[in-house]
C-alpha cells in the first residue's frame, strides 16, 4: 500500500470538509495544503469567512478550531489536477470516509475534483455552487462545486470567484462570523 502524500485533516463532527483533486507539487514537497505559489485558497477562505484570520499552508492543523476538515481523492499521487490518473482518483474510498465521519457540508476546490467525484469526464457543465441533491449520493451531506484556487486556473474571474465562495460560506453556515 503506497503512503498518502498529505495526512487527512479529519474527525467527527467537522462542519465542513474541503477535497481537492491531489496535492500540488509544493504542498507534496513542504507537507502542507494548497501551498503551491499563487495559490489562492488560504485567501479565499478568509475573504469567504469561513476563517477569521488567514492561514498559511503551515498552519493548515488550524481549520480543525473552526470545524473545517482537508482531504483529497487522489491520496497517493501529486500534481496539477488534469494530470492526475483518473485511477488514482480513490472516490470509494473519499465517500466511505465521508460516511464515517459525516461533516455537515463538503467543498470540492475544483470543477475537476467534483467531476471525478461523480464519475463524469471533465467539462464545463457543471455549475459552481451547491451540487443538485439527486446527484449526490444518499446520505451525503450539501455539497458545493468551487472554482479552483490553483494559480493555473485560466478561467479565474476575481468577481464571480468571491461571490462564489462567499456564498458558500454563508450556505454553509460560515458567512458573517
Amino acid at each position: 500500500m503506497t503512503q498518502d502524500v498529505l495526512p487527512d485533516l479529519l474527525k467527527p463532527g467537522l462542519r465542513l470538509v474541503f477535497c481537492g483533486m491531489a496535492a500540488g507539487p509544493e504542498s507534496a514537497r513542504i507537507g502542507a495544503y494548497y501551498a503551491g505559489p499563487g495559490n489562492r485558497f488560504w485567501m479565499a477562505l478568509h475573504q469567504a469567512g469561513f476563517t477569521p484570520e488567514m492561514l498559511r499552508p503551515a498552519e493548515f492543523a488550524r481549520l480543525g478550531e473552526w470545524g473545517i476538515g482537508l482531504t483529497d481523492l487522489a491520496k497517493t499521487q501529486y500534481g496539477v489536477d488534469r494530470n492526475i490518473a483518473v485511477s488514482e482518483a480513490d472516490v470509494a474510498r473519499f465517500s466511505d470516509t465521508m460516511m464515517r465521519y459525516r461533516p455537515g457540508g463538503i467543498a470540492f476546490t475544483s470543477r475537476e475534483t467534483a467531476m471525478r467525484f461523480l464519475g463524469r469526464r471533465a467539462g464545463k457543465e457543471l455549475a459552481f455552487g451547491p451540487l443538485d441533491g439527486n446527484r449526490r449520493p444518499a446520505g451525503f451531506p450539501p455539497v458545493w462545486v468551487l472554482p479552483s484556487t490553483s494559480r493555473l486556473n485560466g478561467h479565474w474571474q476575481k468577481r464571480d470567484f468571491q461571490r462564489i465562495w462567499c456564498e458558500a460560506a454563508i450556505a454553509l453556515g460560515f458567512g458573517g462570523e
